[in-house]
């Protein structure tokens, strides 16, 4: 993936280095909870995050605003940018989300995150979080690949969900959920709208290099790596390595096959109108 030529937004929030305070409630039940939802791109992680933590929305921290100096930071800020320029061009109205890259834990608007619950989309402050350390938990506990795009399709996807929260998709699907006869149900749209954000990272993978003069840009092989790391995180495989069983009525984020599907057809069409997972 060609990305080192892209513009750099400045607005990266790096709170790596910093404490991020102490959990004071949940115990080791949480830990185990939270390293369970690591497998997976949480989408409202409001809830998790305010049952383990004593911590306060309130008790959040500031870290340095700008183009952090390393590669990785540089390389979230490139993509989040480019992101954001895709997506101003397509929806009417779109506001940018803030993007805090941190380490092990921190104070958000939902509540205190976890490194181990890895990368999230907070619809409070409308921020999305980042360790990178989950990348290499990715690549080596997952089998997903190590490639740019692979890493990009993860931060896409969580801007995907803050698109949905500016089109209202967000709060449909959770007034749904609470609406829903049984957790299986409830599943069923949380399922839809994982694979909508998988799909709305596919749209910008389609738009990146118009949206920056070819600046960042796939390149052969790229979307291959990206389907490999969509495999990799289906509900089906990701049961299968936990439990050694697939159970699909628990599945929050769709098959392995699903996500490549919708992965897919976001960058074949560029038009997030073909995203529409819910009919």
């Amino acid at each position: 993936m060609r990305w080192k030529g892209g513009r750099r937004g400045g607005n990266v929030e790096d709170r790596r280095g910093m404490s991020g305070g102490k959990l004071a409630g949940g115990g080791i039940g949480f830990v185990l909870i939270a390293l369970v939802v690591s497998y997976f791109l949480g989408i409202d992680p409001q809830p998790l995050l305010e049952a383990g933590s004593g911590m306060s929305s309130g008790q959040q921290q500031s870290g340095e605003v700008g183009t952090p100096e390393d590669e990785a930071g540089q390389f979230v800020d490139v993509v989040g940018t480019n992101v954001n320029d895709v997506w101003a061009e397509l929806l009417d109205g779109y506001k940018k989300p803030n993007t805090v890259i941190y380490t092990q834990g921190t104070g958000t608007g939902c509540g205190y995150g976890q490194a181990a619950m890895g990368p999230f989309y907070c619809p409070a402050d409308q921020t999305i979080y980042l360790d990178l350390s989950f990348w290499q938990q990715m690549e080596t506990q997952l089998g997903a690949s190590g490639a740019d795009f692979a890493r990009a399709y993860v931060i896409a996807h969580e801007f995907g969900h803050h698109v949905q929260t500016l089109t209202g998709a967000s709060q449909q699907v959770r007034k749904a959920q609470q609406q829903a006869r049984s957790k299986a149900e409830a599943n069923k749209y949380s399922v839809a709208l994982e694979l909508q954000a998988d799909c709305y990272a596919g749209v910008w993978a389609a738009r990146a290099a118009t949206a920056s003069n070819g600046k960042v840009a796939l390149e052969r092989g790229d979307m291959e790596e990206g389907l490999k790391t969509a495999n990799a995180i289906g509900d089906d495989m990701l049961q299968k390595r936990s439990q050694g069983r697939v159970t699909p009525e628990a599945f929050t984020h769709g098959s392995a096959e699903q996500r490549m599907e919708w992965l897919s057809r976001g960058y074949r069409t560029g038009d997030p109108r073909q995203c529409d997972t819910f009919n």
